[in-house]
């Protein structure tokens, strides 16, 4: 069920009350028996690839800490790692493997065949299966096991974050669920309002967004750079509210049960560069990325081709996990090279006192983070357009700042073409809105603001949000962008 949709609205409530109300030897079964509802209701077969790989990690993880032979124990993590992996292989990326054959059999024999498995992503693989890694990683390294089964399967099967994150560390969840907290209002205090935020940051900008977006990338062959620029600006607070109203949503949700999941974005689009990007945006990706990736494949201790191979290395794979297509890979390496580029570009400014204390002041900090929105936006043409050949022709065109209106004799892009004059200045007007927007909700969810704010300030501000959301919801609100992932 969608976080968006009346049976969640009404789902949730139900579950809250009866946890505080039952015993405490019951609140974590109930807690599981409702997140494996919550992810049957989507297609309840799936059910059994949840369980399974729970069964698998939760008694692997056991033999594991038990192995003392360290090359024994090397082997068993190996498999353990390797189980996960091929997992997540088989249902996300088989079909995009035998493309890509048919692909390269296509140059040879001059026509390329039509190889497709009949097989369906299900939701969420990609995060419980990173948690499941990172879990064998901990018990590997000395870590102790979670004892018991439920506790290990509701780590993975919360449904507060199971479909899109953020990917927790079980350590600090495994504590909260030890820890049994005692019903407070302030869980709901803070709870209801970050549900609120998030679910104003998914209908009233995101959704909107999301028709401006969809008209301009279904065909941006027919535009030139000023329009292209302004859908790749809309794409990109498009994503960053869906992604993160899910995630405010999510954090609300386990907030009544009095749990506290991490913040997975912090203001990304104030990022001074493209390392405080990831410092500031998928947090609890780039973090798992660090630590479970680019350290184990030698992090920077091995010198600077090897770190910038690592860092290369690092950023592809986890844009091939974002999705089986091209263009996920050419996102993440456009990452890879723009964290290569960052640090060469500070090893210069700490050679250069008058290169620092400008990007140091404050108008380099202004600048260096309109270069670095720029670049982000850019790579995210990357994420969103799947054609790589439009996508490539798109980004060439916004750099080169082609002219506003290309030549052609579309019909609807004649009509589009004629409202030009009134259509930019309102969307302007609409992206410079929501940029403003930007700074009091995100800061809102992601700053912690509700915390010490007044309460009548508080219940004025949820109450305009409702209403806002009630007043311009969309027709039809799309999934989350992150569940396809």
């Amino acid at each position: 069920m969608l976080f968006t949709s009346l049976q969640y609205i009404i789902f949730l409530p139900l579950i809250v009350a009866a946890y505080w109300v039952c015993p405490k030897q019951w609140r974590l079964p109930l807690l599981l028996a409702a997140s494996y509802y919550f992810y049957m209701s989507w297609m309840p077969i799936f059910i059994l690839l949840i369980l399974g790989m729970t069964v698998f990690n939760f008694f692997w993880g056991k033999l594991l800490e038990k192995t003392t032979a360290l090359s024994r124990k090397k082997a068993l993590f190996t498999a353990g790692i390797v189980a996960n992996l091929l997992c997540l292989a088989f249902f996300k990326y088989t079909n995009f493997l035998l493309e890509s054959i048919a692909q390269c059999v296509g140059l040879v024999v001059h026509q390329t065949p039509s190889w497709h498995a009949e097989i369906i992503l299900p939701l969420g693989i990609s995060f419980f299966a990173f948690e499941f890694i990172h879990y064998l990683f901990e018990v590997y390294r000395g870590g102790s096991t979670i004892k018991s089964f439920v506790l290990f399967a509701l780590f993975a099967a919360f449904f507060p974050t199971q479909i899109a994150g953020p990917i927790k560390r079980y350590k600090d969840f495994e504590e909260q669920m030890l820890s049994f907290p005692k019903f407070k209002l302030s869980h709901l205090d803070e709870g209801v309002p970050l549900i609120i935020v998030g679910l104003a940051k998914k209908l009233l900008l995101a959704d909107n967004l999301a028709s401006l977006v969809d008209m301009g990338l279904q065909d941006p062959r027919l535009y030139g750079a000023p329009e292209l620029w302004l859908f790749a600006y809309a794409f990109a607070f498009q994503i960053y509210f869906d992604f993160s109203g899910y995630t405010d949503i999510g954090r609300g949700s386990a907030m009544l049960f009095g749990y506290h999941i991490p913040i997975n974005f912090n203001m990304p689009y104030f990022a001074k560069n493209m390392s405080d990007f990831w410092h500031r945006w998928h947090i609890s990706l780039s973090t798992w990325l660090r630590d479970y990736l680019f350290i184990p494949l030698g992090g920077s201790r091995a010198g600077k081709w090897m770190t910038n191979r690592n860092l290369f290395l690092t950023m592809a794979i986890g844009g091939l996990w974002h999705g089986a297509s091209w263009n996920f890979v050419v996102w993440g390496i456009f990452h890879g090279l723009a964290l290569i580029v960052h640090r060469e570009f500070c090893v210069l400014k700490a050679g250069s006192t008058t290169l620092k204390n400008f990007v140091d002041s404050k108008v380099g900090n202004v600048l260096s983070m309109f270069i670095t929105f720029q670049a982000v936006c850019i790579g995210w043409v990357f994420f969103r357009v799947t054609n790589m050949s439009d996508a490539f022709l798109m980004v060439r065109r916004m750099v080169t700042m082609s002219p506003i209106y290309t030549s052609t004799e579309n019909h609807s892009f004649l009509l589009l073409r004629q409202e030009m004059p009134v259509l930019v200045p309102v969307v302007m007007l609409m992206v410079l809105g929501l940029l403003i927007s930007n700074i009091p909700i995100s800061a809102a969810s992601e700053k912690g603001l509700f915390r010490n704010a007044p309460a009548p300030l508080k219940a004025a501000f949820c109450t305009a949000l409702v209403v806002a959301i009630i007043t311009f919801l969309p027709d039809n609100s799309a999934p989350f962008i992150y569940f396809q992932f």
